[in-house]
This record gives structure tokens, sequence and C-alpha cells, in this order.
């Protein structure tokens, strides 16, 4: 395998890749050509994602795999069930989309995942991790309802594999005794380096001395035999699993293989083919490095996640591009360990998230502090009430979009109960070039309907602070929302300075009475642009639970116009909360909800995802301009 050091500067020039336009051209290649072919791939992979950014580590670790799994099987009539998403830009490349690899994650490109619509190859729509067991499920049972004979995969990651909702999955499979085959990819990563107890069981399976020693000495005996290579080979796949520790899945009813290299892709397409027909429920656990071929990322697997655009600074290394401003994820590192030196009772949690949600520093800090549950949305929250149970004060760092896998915990087991827990949401609106599965579009409208929970939405980098502080000396759930990346540059200190429960400011007072902007959250600046030109009175909000309603009822029945900002879905969203009030009081101003439209967004560049929902300062005074047309 060929291991490069730096990005490709120039487009390479891949023989054998440049004749594959589907799976059916990589099918008509010698299985001796799948090596070389691995080399191009991943040459022509680092040289797309190097110009366009996007997951990078995950789909050098599984070049092999991926092309294996397509040579082994009829693809898009086999159905392939990728986890997550992260890993399948070699998938992408394969399916008749290399030559618009530089479009990914740029308005109206490549999707940064599988998407339905964008290919009969992507069988299934991800994003968010550990579903793909349930849908692989799902299509073999149909499939065989309808007598179709097809083989179904589902490709599941060893940090996917850490959500219950995989195990679920696997038991329900395990049930019904279907032919399904799931593929563990497993290179002790997710994002972050996984943990937990499923990670110390997967290491103890393939690092098992006892199989390593019986596989070693079986191959050095068996080759002097006539025929024993094909029967080693066979042999070896299933030798694990009656000499190490793979019962748990075979306990939950699958026929368990492995571990197999994962990147031996010649191999890997002879187990595949001996794997076809054997039936019932089967596991194959496969070992790869992710990062695979290229240097730097087989050296720190958790920055080479995904990175930005590159840029080289010579022809020999590269740099990850970084904002200038600290990002609200920064700030928010930055409080967390300001707190935890003020009160020993702070304790932090993050569901497999800790390097996104900013929290390397306190996790080093901190040990004893910092709890990394894994990807276990639900349990993370439900982990955080029962600390709080003990006077313990925990914050949950946790995307918005992942949230909503939590919803039942959120109310259940800490809103109900009205316990002491902050949570620190990312990620909050849109969210740009990861698209539509990470959008934090719905938060607001989820958030808004559950009673005894304070939701605040800060518009710049102090707020955020001074809203981290408010909502941790809260006896309660408290909730504070802020987007992805940099905010608008304003300095921050670091002090214990809380905020007024639902009180609003007002930024600029209007000379007239025929508009006022009531803006929640990261769309101030479009607000201010917009008064420049209207004249309008401007309210930061701040507070989108409880409301300030004397403000409203300050503005109700005196402006012409009352406009609502937010990046939230307008369907239930602050928007809707005001409208409730102006409604109570009875107010005769016109109103103008302004927030995410009722579709999913695409990905995009965030500031262009702003122009065509009609967010950006421009996009704001024509609605608001529009809107007066019919008063």
């Amino acid at each position: 395998m060929k291991i490069f050091e730096s990005i490709p500067s120039k487009e390479p020039v891949s023989k054998l890749l440049n004749g594959i336009n589907s799976p059916e051209d990589l099918r008509k290649l010698d299985k001796a050509e799948i090596p070389i072919i691995a080399d191009e791939l991943r040459e022509f992979l680092l040289y797309t994602v190097g110009k366009t950014g996007g997951h990078f580590g995950a789909g050098l670790g599984v070049v092999e795999l991926t092309l294996a799994l397509h040579y082994s099987f009829e693809t898009p009539h086999d159905r392939l069930v990728w986890d997550v998403g992260h890993q399948t830009y070699p998938h992408k490349i394969l399916t008749g989309r290399k030559g618009d690899m530089e479009s990914m994650r740029q308005t109206n490109g490549l999707a940064p995942f599988p998407v339905r619509a964008e290919s009969q190859y992507d069988t299934f729509g991800v994003g968010h991790s550990s579903t793909s067991i349930s849908a692989a499920l799902g299509m073999i049972t149909g499939a065989d309802s309808k007598k179709i004979n097809r083989h179904v995969t589902a490709v599941i990651g060893d940090g996917a594999m850490t959500a219950g909702m995989a195990y679920e999955a696997l038991a329900h499979a395990g049930s019904l005794d279907k032919n399904l085959l799931v593929i563990l990819n497993d290179n002790q990563m997710s994002i972050s380096e996984n943990i937990g107890g499923l990670r110390n069981y997967l290491s103890r399976v393939w690092a098992s001395k006892t199989y390593n020693k019986i596989r070693e000495s079986g191959k050095s005996v068996l080759t002097y035999l006539p025929g024993a290579k094909e029967f080693a080979r066979k042999a070896e796949i299933h030798a694990k699993g009656m000499i190490a520790p793979g019962s748990l899945f075979e306990e939950l009813g699958f026929e368990y293989f492995g571990p197999v290299d994962g990147h031996d892709s010649q191999n890997l397409i002879n187990i595949l083919e001996d794997l076809k027909h054997i039936h019932g429920p089967r596991f194959l656990h496969v070992i790869t490095t992710k990062g695979k071929g290229y240097a730097p990322a087989e050296g720190d697997p958790v920055g080479f996640h995904a990175i930005d655009k590159i840029k080289k600074s010579d022809s020999s290394s590269s740099t990850i591009t970084e904002p200038k401003s600290p990002s609200y994820s920064k700030i928010f590192g930055d409080w967390l360990i300001h707190k935890a030196n003020k009160d020993k009772d702070l304790v932090a949690i993050t569901p497999a998230m800790g390097e996104g949600s900013g929290m390397n520093e306190f996790a080093k800090a901190f040990p004893e502090r910092y709890y990394d549950v894994a990807i276990a949305e639900q349990h993370s929250v439900s982990f955080a009430a029962g600390l709080s149970c003990e006077g313990l004060k925990p914050v949950v760092a946790i995307y918005s979009t992942f949230l909503q896998r939590a919803y039942d915990q959120l109310i259940h087991d800490v809103a109900l109960q009205n316990l002491d827990v902050l949570f620190a949401l990312d990620r909050a609106g849109l969210v740009g070039l990861d698209g539509a599965t990470h959008q934090g579009a719905f938060d607001l409208s989820y958030l808004r309907c559950i009673p005894n929970l304070v939701i605040m939405a800060p518009s710049d980098e102090d707020l955020a602070w001074k809203m981290l502080n408010t909502g941790y000396e809260i006896n309660g759930p408290a909730a504070v929302r802020y987007p992805r990346g940099v905010g608008l540059g304003k300095e921050y200190e670091k002090t214990e300075e809380v905020l007024n429960i639902g009180q609003s400011k007002t930024i600029i007072e209007s000379e007239n009475y025929d508009v006022v902007i009531l803006s929640f959250g990261s769309l101030l600046k479009s607000a201010l642009q917009a008064s420049k030109e209207l004249g309008a009175k401007v309210v930061d909000m701040r507070f989108v639970k409880p409301l300030d309603e004397k403000i409203i009822e300050e503005v109700s029945s005196k402006f012409k116009l009352i406009v609502t900002l937010e990046d939230n879905v307008i369907a239930g969203g602050a928007g809707s909360a005001v409208n409730e009030k102006l409604n109570e009081l009875n107010s005769k101003s016109s109103v103008l909800n302004l927030g995410l439209p009722d579709e999913f967004v695409e990905h995009g560049d965030q500031e262009q995802q702003k122009i065509l929902t009609g967010l950006d300062a421009e996009g704001v005074i024509n609605s608001i301009k529009e809107k007066f047309k019919n008063i």
C-alpha cells in the first residue's frame, strides 16, 4: 500500500480508476488489480477532500472494504447501508460521482452523507449514528416478503456500536433469522477516541494472544498440506468465534467471524464471497486504521476526522484553516474550565462530542469530572439527571441535532423533576456544510413547549458567556443554544455576571413606529443591517422562554409591523411564542415571522444558506418591504 505524506497538489493520473464509473465497471477487473485501484482511489480522495474539505479519516480507512463490498455484491440490487456516512466518500467515487467530488458539501453539490435522492446506490439517508442495522433489517425483511432475492449489508463503525439502538436492532435481527450481514468497521475511533466497556471488549477480541498464536501456527502447518491454503482461509474466518470472546454477538443470534484485516482487499473479497453462501444473521469484524494511507491522519485520527479546505504552506506539509475569532465552542470550553475552578460540584458530560464541543482542555484539567458516555445521547441526559439528584451540577454539551435523540429523557427525567441540569447546545440553527441531517433547526420548537425549562439564545460572544453563567445558577433545567462557528467578534470578560431572567435589551430605538424587529439569537447582525435602511427599532430578545412580556406589551399595537427573527423553523419557534402573547393582548399590529422555512435545508456555506432562506440582511429587508405592501 502506498503511504502519502502530503495532499496531492494536482489531480492524480489514475489509470484504472478513470475507467470506473460504476461498481459494474469495478467487477470487470481482475481481483489482482484491486490493490492498485485502492492506491489510486486513496490518492484521488486525498486530492478532492483537500480541495473541498469534509470528512477525511474514516473514508481513507475503508477504501479496501468499500472496494471489496462493491466487487463482491451486485450493487445496487444488493443493498449496502452505511452508518453515519463519514466513511462514504470512496463509495461515492465508485458509484458514478467521481466527476462531482469537487462539489462536495457546496451549495447544489454532492451531499456530505448518503442521500437517497442523490444516487440509487445510496440506499438509506444517514447522518445520525447507529441506524444502519435497523434499516438494513427492514430492507431484507421487505425483500423476503416480496420474494426478492438480494443481499443486504450494514456497515457500522465501532463508535456507532456504542449506541443502544444498534443493540436493539441486533437483538431483533437475531430473532428473525434473516440473511443479514453486519460488518463492524473497528478502528477504535468514532470522532473522538472510543471509550467504555464496548471498546475494552473489542480490544480483547482482536488482541487475543491465544487466537493469534493458533492462527499463525495453523497457517504455517497448513501451508505444507495439499489444498490447505483455501481451507486455512476459510478456517480463519471461523476460528475467532471459537477461541476469542466473540460470544456477545453470538448470544444475540449472529454467527461471528473475524476479526480480519480491513486493508487486505483480496482477502476481504474472498471472505465476503464465502459469507454470501452462509444462511442467517452474520457478523463480520473488520480491523481498519482511520486515516489509512495518509501519514498525518494516521498519526492524528481525531484532528483529521474532518478537515476544512487545506492550505499548503509548502510541497510537503499541510495545515488546517482556523477561524480568526474564537468560536462559540471555544468560548464554552473556556467557560467550563473557569466555572469548574470556582465550583467543585461542576461535572461535564458529552455523548462522544468532546472535541467538537470544545471540551478537550477541560478533560485534561479535570479528568475526574469529565464524562464522555460515547454515542449515547439518551443515557447522557438521564445520567446527568442522576448526578443532579446527588447535588452535583451537571453540564451536558450536545449538538442541537443530537439532543433530538434524547427528547423523552429531557422531558421525563430532567424537566418533569425540575432537576438542575444545564444544556449547552452547540450547532444550533444553520450548520452549513454538513447539511440537512445536522441542522439545528428545530430546538426552539421542541424545547419551548417543555415546562420548567429556561431557554436562552446569545447574539454574541459576551452574551454566550453570561448566559452560561445564568443557566448554571438557575436552580432547574436551562438551555443555552448557540451556532456553529464564530459570532460577531465581540470581546468577552471571564466574569461571574448573570442576566436577569426573561429580560431583553433594546439595541436601536426607532424614530418612527413603522417596524420593530424582535431578534432571537445569532441573527442580530441581519436585524441591525436591516434597521439601517428601514429605521426599525431592534430588540435583542435573549430569552426564548420566559419571554420578555413587558417589551411585547410595549410594542403591541404601537408599531405598524412587528417582525420576529430567528434561526429556527418558524413553526412553533420563538416567533410563535410572540404571536401567542400578541394574541392574548389583542394586538392590532401586523406581524411578520421570519425564520427557517418548512423544509429541510440542504448543505452549503452558512452565509449562502442564510441568503437562500431569506435570513441575511437583504432577505430581511425585502421580506419587510413586501409585507408593508399589504398593510
